[in-house]
């Protein structure tokens, strides 16, 4: 197959949407996955090509992931990227107001999510012929340094961090190479609440500028389309003007 077979998770809208926009047009067929089945068929839709695939998934559920990629293997006969987007934000509320069952779940969908996808990925790319791909994990400005009352987001971003460092390593010998898009303040319904003012780590709320979702894609297209012999292993793209140095 001439054309690469790139996947998407969360990608119904947002940076997930605008990722695969643009790697349609980079030449790749996109398989696009998210827990709404309707939102996939709607970003399919807008793609451009043909041959690409909306599989609905919740990527925090082993059996789902396995359907998935066995969807992908059985159509495709091999996965050439992986794009581990899919993510939630929690309450913003102190660690002591902070439920057990909204930790499990946003862990579920960060952190376990971008592994069993990784896992189900890496496996795939150690077999096929030709071997080897590449993975891109969303690490986000919170891989760096936490917002205000934001302790399981912050925590499994961190946690990606390690992921993207260790499968960078363990990818070494199957050609599989493994880079992080850390994103700060790209305009999606995820930070539609930051226009109105969002709450600083001094106590104040100030409204924060965005950017364009398209910036963030033209920068994993970059990513994406490196050899396998070279890799963007950490790559921040941001809001020019937003208050991240002054978080440290």
């Amino acid at each position: 197959m001439d054309r690469k077979i790139a996947l998407i998770t969360g990608a119904g809208s947002g940076v997930g949407l605008a990722c695969a926009q643009q790697l349609a047009r980079d030449g790749f067929t996109v398989v696009l996955t998210g827990r709404r089945q309707d939102k996939i068929d709607e970003g399919r839709a807008t793609l451009a090509g043909e041959g690409h695939l909306a599989v609905a998934a919740d990527v925090g559920v082993e059996a789902d992931v396995a359907v998935l990629f066995e969807k992908i293997e059985t159509t495709f006969g091999r996965l050439d990227l992986l794009f581990n987007n899919a993510g939630r934000n929690g309450p913003a509320v102190e660690l002591d107001a902070l439920s057990v069952a909204d930790w499990n779940d946003i862990v579920a969908t960060n952190l376990t999510g971008s592994f069993l996808c990784a896992r189900a990925a890496f496996a795939l790319m150690k077999r096929q012929e030709p071997k080897g791909g590449r993975i891109i994990n969303n690490g986000s400005i919170s891989a760096h340094v936490p917002r205000p009352l934001s302790v399981p987001y912050t925590a499994t971003k961190h946690a990606i961090t390690g992921l993207t460092r260790a499968l960078s390593l363990d990818g070494r010998p199957h050609d599989i190479a493994c880079g992080q898009i850390d994103i700060g303040n790209a305009a999606s319904e995820m930070t539609e609440r930051m226009k109105a003012g969002i709450l600083q780590p001094n106590g104040s709320r100030m409204s924060e500028p965005r950017m364009d979702v398209n910036d963030v894609a033209a920068t994993l297209s970059y990513m994406a389309k490196l050899s396998l012999d070279a890799n963007a292993m950490f790559v921040t793209v941001m809001a020019t003007k937003m208050p991240f140095a002054g978080r440290g």
